[in-house]
C-alpha cells in the first residue's frame, strides 16, 4: 500500500510539473513598452546677409621708427657731452651728443690749410704779371682766407690757361686734402641728428673710444613702428592708410595706429606678410607689446557664424520644416572664433549653437537664438 501511494503522489508531481511548464511556455510574452522618440530643441538663427568688415588680429613689439645707432669713425678720448651721455637723457636736434679729443689731429689739419695758404700766396705774383684779369678774384680769396674756420672754396677757374698754372702750382690738390682732413676732423664731433632720447649708452667721459666702436642708441619718442606678421592669404585684404585698434597686453589701455607699410615680399618659413603700424602716442614706449585688430576690406554679400558651427567639409547644419539637413558653404575669412560665409540665401534657418550627434534628417524643435551671434563674445559663450 506504502508504495503504491508514493508512485502515485510522483505521477501527480510529474503531472504538475508538466502542466506549470506547459502554461509558462504557452503564456504571452510581456514585452517591454519602447521609449517614446526624443526630438532635441536646438537654437536657430535666420541669415541675413550684411556687408562685413574683415578684421584681422595680429600682435608685435613697438620700435622707434627713427632709430640711430651710434658708432665712433675716429679715434681718441671722450671729453664732452652737451648731458650726461647716460640712458634716457634727452637731446635736442644738433646738440652735442659726444665730442672726442683731436687737438692732435686739429694741429695736422692747420698744418695742411696753411700749406695750402702759401702756395697760393707764392703763385700770387706771377697771376698778377701773366693773368692780370684773373688776379683780383685770387687776390680777394686770400683775403678772405681764416686758418681757424673751415676753408672756402676756390676762386671758379674761368679758362685752360688758368686751369693749367693753378694745377701745375699743386694748389688743386692741395685744397682736396685740406677739404678730406676738414671732414675727418668734424667726426670726433657727433651731433644729435634728431629731437630724441639716448636708449644706450656704452662709453663714459675719459673712455677711450676707438674707430669703428658701438657708442650707444638714439631715438625718436614721438612716433613708433609696430611691425606685426600676418597671413598672406589676407594681405590682400590690407591696405595703406587704414586705421588700426591696438590694445595693450593687459587689456588696459587702447590706441590708434595706422598701416604705413606693406611688404611685397613673403617670409618663406612662415608664410606671412609683413605689415608697418605707425603709433604716434605719449603713452607708449620702446619695446612695449600690443594686440591689433587690422580692419581690411569689407565683405558684401556675407553672413558670420561661430567656427564651431562649421565642419571639416564646410557644411553647416541647417533647418527645413523641423529637419536638420547640411548646406556646403564658401567661407572667405576665419578669424580664431569665426568665419565669415559668402553667398547665403537670406531666410535660410541655421543652427546657431552646435548640437552633439546632430545629423542630416534629425527631427528637432527650434528655439530662437534672441542673443547676437555675430558677437565673437557670445562665440565664447557657446557649449
Amino acid at each position: 500500500m506504502r508504495k503504491t501511494i508514493l508512485y502515485s503522489l510522483g505521477v501527480v508531481i510529474l503531472a504538475l510539473a508538466i502542466y506549470v511548464a506547459y502554461l509558462l511556455v504557452s503564456a504571452e510574452e510581456v514585452k517591454r513598452p519602447s521609449a517614446p522618440k526624443e526630438i532635441k530643441t536646438v537654437f536657430v538663427d535666420t541669415v541675413v546677409n550684411s556687408t562685413i568688415p574683415i578684421v584681422i588680429p595680429a600682435n608685435g613689439n613697438l620700435a622707434a621708427k627713427e632709430r640711430v645707432e651710434l658708432y665712433s669713425e675716429v679715434q681718441g678720448i671722450f671729453r664732452y657731452s652737451a648731458y650726461p651721455f647716460k640712458p634716457g637723457q634727452a637731446f635736442r636736434t644738433g646738440e652735442i651728443l659726444m665730442r672726442i679729443d683731436a687737438d692732435e689731429y686739429a694741429a695736422s689739419v692747420q698744418s695742411a690749410k696753411s700749406n695750402l695758404y702759401n702756395l697760393i700766396t707764392a703763385a700770387m705774383p706771377d697771376l698778377r704779371l701773366d693773368y692780370p684779369e684773373v688776379y683780383p678774384k685770387w687776390q680777394a680769396y686770400l683775403s678772405g682766407f681764416d686758418l681757424e674756420n673751415r676753408t672756402p672754396e676756390l676762386p671758379e677757374i674761368t679758362t685752360e690757361k688758368e686751369r693749367y698754372f693753378i694745377s701745375g702750382r699743386n694748389i688743386v690738390t692741395t685744397y682736396y686734402n685740406v677739404k678730406n682732413l676738414e671732414r675727418r676732423l668734424s667726426k670726433y664731433i657727433l651731433r644729435a641728428p634728431f629731437n630724441g632720447v639716448l636708449t644706450e649708452a656704452l662709453v663714459t667721459e675719459g673712455s677711450l673710444i676707438r674707430p669703428g666702436q658701438k657708442l650707444g642708441e638714439f631715438i625718436n619718442p614721438k612716433i613708433y613702428e609696430l611691425q606685426v606678421a600676418v597671413n598672406k592669404s589676407y594681405s590682400d585684404f590690407l591696405k595703406v592708410g587704414e586705421e588700426v585698434d591696438l590694445k595693450n597686453l593687459e587689456g588696459t589701455q587702447d590706441f590708434v595706429g595706422k598701416v604705413a607699410r606693406i611688404n611685397a615680399s613673403v617670409n618663406q618659413e612662415s608664410q606671412t606678410v609683413s605689415v608697418f603700424i605707425d603709433v604716434e602716442d605719449p603713452r607708449v614706449k620702446e619695446g612695449m607689446y600690443l594686440e591689433a585688430r587690422i580692419e581690411g576690406r569689407s565683405e558684401e554679400n556675407a553672413f558670420e557664424i561661430s567656427r564651431k558651427l562649421l565642419n571639416d567639409q564646410k557644411e553647416i547644419f541647417i533647418v527645413r520644416d523641423s529637419i536638420l539637413d547640411v548646406l556646403t558653404v564658401r567661407p572667405v575669412y576665419f578669424s580664431d572664433k569665426t568665419a565669415v560665409l559668402n553667398d547665403i540665401e537670406d531666410g535660410t534657418v541655421i543652427l546657431s549653437r552646435p548640437v552633439p550627434g546632430a545629423y542630416a534628417g534629425m527631427v528637432v524643435k527650434t528655439y530662437r537664438d534672441t542673443t547676437n551671434m555675430a558677437s565673437a563674445t557670445n562665440f565664447n559663450q557657446l557649449p
